[in-house]
């Protein structure tokens, strides 16, 4: 005998020994036996298989069964739950029989085997004509309430001060607009909740994705906003639906390889859920911010000065730079433009001064391009600051495109244009697809930055961008505690009430990465930084900041967070090659019906939110590869934020 059955006798002699105590034998008797069956044949819990037998007793104090009407009872109740699975005391038995009672109250569902489509009509024109009076009633009724208090407040404010009173009363018609949004959004909701949550046969789920695939294909060529929200809202739920039908129904019980597998695979899938669902909200609406032309008198015009970090670059990458940045078209006495020189090299200096610009270098490297600009804003007093990458060759209508929305809105501190690259990076070069497919930089520059700036919620890239000094004073500078300094400094300066744009129109081109290693290592800087920021400054936490812009940060930060679940994705089938663990434990007709149309809702929604931004196969391969790289990083610096140093990348 098992130490499960030992223990489970043990079990019901204790409950036997406590009852004894309160009723007669009989009584125990009958405790004991539904004990029993509850725990053993319906497989409840052993407080749910010691309250049910309580609550029956009590029940028949009041209500009289025999067995015809106990037999009429669970036939009747067969009929209203027909979806109610073993073990019944279940969290998913919990939800779905609360679902259903709801159901069954609102609509008034008989109990026969098929009810007519008129008598369903009724109920839904019943159900309908009963919330439109209750919400004409509510808004009737807190309407003349609020119209008298607000009367009353007028007098009031008459007799104080003379005040004429107000004529506008019918300003309380918002009233209205709120409850309907309120009762949309439930009713929106419930009905999510519902598509999500019951169960259905696999010929339901059949039919049920179908005409979701065919609504998503038939919305797919059709322009407009309302039907990428659709088209989004179906997505969100067919894979919600498949996340729960894969905590309900398909974890392994029986064997603990195949569970703890499962379980990973499991969590790796519930995390694709999420960056999927955030990707959604981010780039519902991009903004697409036009320019803002500056002022014809040049005499308003704020002082800027341009930053050029470098380090070790070659002279001739450097060189383009800085004379191209004396062609802007600014103001000569209001531009002044700087190589900040962290190599201290003489033949830098002595090239700035050849060309007429200045040149700045420190005693020490400490803290890296944060420190270097940092240690540059002692020795500089423009209004703005300008950054470009040494290899970044701005156009001269650069200040141009981006100083209007600094003169617009005084509580701008950032504007940020696009990072545009005229060499091909390694995948491009070595797959032979340049200028033919879209790199893992359009999608970011051309829709996740706008869809941030539509949010308030625009990140510094570090190049090609113009900051308020004022506001990086306010912030003690650029932030020097994570090796992606560009991000974090956008970070403090929205927690301390500043604004962001984004202006998606390319006004400078640089050096793509060489090699792959020079490719990976940038990568890895990036996600380092993102942990780091994720760890030391959390944009859940900590005041400032929208709930959407903390949604934005922590959708880029889990995006960087992607190594592990990616490989388990990638290594998930050997599990049941080598090891033969169903990690997916269910039919395969009904994996079939739930992974492949999710993943076709998916694919759909996504290429027509992302179009020429991302091409899907490709953009598995990228990322695919990078994966293995960027797993050690992440998980060091989740672990252990400060561990690891700056490292430039070779140009």
């Amino acid at each position: 005998m098992t130490k499960h059955h030992y223990a489970t006798g043990a079990l019901q002699h204790s409950f036997a020994l406590i009852l004894s105590i309160l009723f007669t034998e009989k009584l125990v008797r009958f405790i004991f036996f539904k004990f029993h069956c509850y725990f053993n044949q319906h497989k409840m819990s052993a407080l749910a298989a010691f309250v049910m037998p309580l609550f029956l007793l009590f029940t028949t104090i009041f209500v009289k069964l025999n067995n015809k009407k106990k037999q009429r009872l669970k036939t009747k109740l067969s009929l209203l739950y027909p979806h109610i699975t073993s073990p019944f005391g279940s969290l998913a038995n919990v939800i779905r029989i609360l679902l259903q009672s709801v159901y069954l109250i609102t609509f008034n569902v008989t109990t026969k085997d098929a009810p007519s489509r008129n008598e369903h009509k009724k109920a839904t024109a019943r159900l309908i004509n009963r919330v439109f009076r209750a919400i004409r009633y509510m808004d009737s009724k807190l309407t003349r309430r609020c119209k008298k208090l607000w009367l009353q407040l007028q007098l009031k404010l008459n007799n104080k001060t003379n005040v004429k009173p107000l004529q506008r009363v019918n300003s309380f018609n918002l009233w209205q607009n709120r409850i309907l949004k309120f009762v949309f959004y439930f009713m929106f909701a419930f009905t999510i909740l519902l598509f999500v949550t019951v169960p259905f046969s696999l010929e339901a789920q059949a039919i049920f994705i179908s005409l979701i695939l065919i609504v998503a294909y038939s919305l797919r060529r059709v322009g407009g906003q309302m039907a990428t929200i659709t088209m989004i809202t179906l997505a969100v739920t067919t894979s919600t639906r498949y996340l729960w039908w894969r905590y309900t129904d398909t974890l392994n019980w029986g064997d603990p390889l195949a569970l703890t597998l499962g379980i990973g695979l499991l969590l790796a899938e519930t995390y694709a859920w999420l960056v999927l669902t955030l990707g959604f909200f981010q780039t519902i609406n991009p903004l697409h911010r036009k320019p803002i032309p500056m002022d014809g008198d040049t005499s308003k015009w704020p002082t800027v000065d341009i930053y050029i970090p470098t380090y070790n670059e070659p002279l001739n990458v450097v060189k383009p730079t800085a004379i191209a940045a004396q062609s802007i078209d600014w103001p000569a006495d209001k531009l002044n433009i700087y190589i900040l020189d962290d190599g201290k090299r003489p033949e830098f200096a002595e090239m700035a001064k050849e060309i007429g610009v200045g040149y700045l270098d420190r005693p020490d490297n400490s803290h890296a391009k944060a420190g270097n600009m940092n240690h540059a804003m002692k020795y500089t007093d423009g209004e703005y600051i300008a950054i470009f990458d040494c290899d970044h060759i701005p156009a001269r209508s650069f200040l141009q495109m981006t100083m209007g929305q600094f003169i617009k809105d005084e509580k701008v501190c950032l504007v940020q244009t696009p990072h545009h690259f005229f060499s091909a990076d390694p995948f491009e070069r070595n797959l032979d697809n340049h200028r033919q497919i879209p790199n893992e930089n359009m999608l970011f520059y051309g829709l996740i930055q706008d869809g941030n700036d539509m949010w308030d919620a625009t990140f510094f890239c570090g190049s090609c961008a113009v900051l308020k000094r004022e506001a990086l004073d306010d912030i003690g500078g650029f932030a020097v505690e994570t090796v992606t300094e560009d991000a974090h400094t956008a970070l403090r300066m929205q927690r301390a009430g500043y604004r962001t744009a984004y202006i998606n129109i390319p006004q400078a081109a640089g050096l793509a990465t060489d090699s792959l290693s020079a490719h990976v290592g940038q990568r890895i800087r990036w996600a380092r930084g993102m942990a780091q920021i994720f760890r030391l400054d959390n944009p859940l936490l900590g005041k400032g900041l929208s709930l959407v812009q903390r949604l934005c940060y922590i959708n880029a930060m889990l995006h960087f967070l992607s190594g592990i679940p990616r490989i388990v994705f990638l290594t998930a089938p050997l599990a049941l090659i080598y090891l033969d663990a169903y990690i997916i434990y269910a039919p395969f007709i009904a994996i079939f019906l739930y992974i492949v149309p999710t993943l076709m809702q998916i694919k759909i929604t996504n290429s027509r939110i992302q179009g020429k931004y991302r091409y899907s196969f490709w953009g598995e391969v990228y990322e695919s590869v990078l994966a293995w790289y960027i797993l050690k990083p992440t998980t060091v610096a989740l672990f252990n934020p400060n561990k690891g140093k700056f490292n430039v990348t070779e140009k």
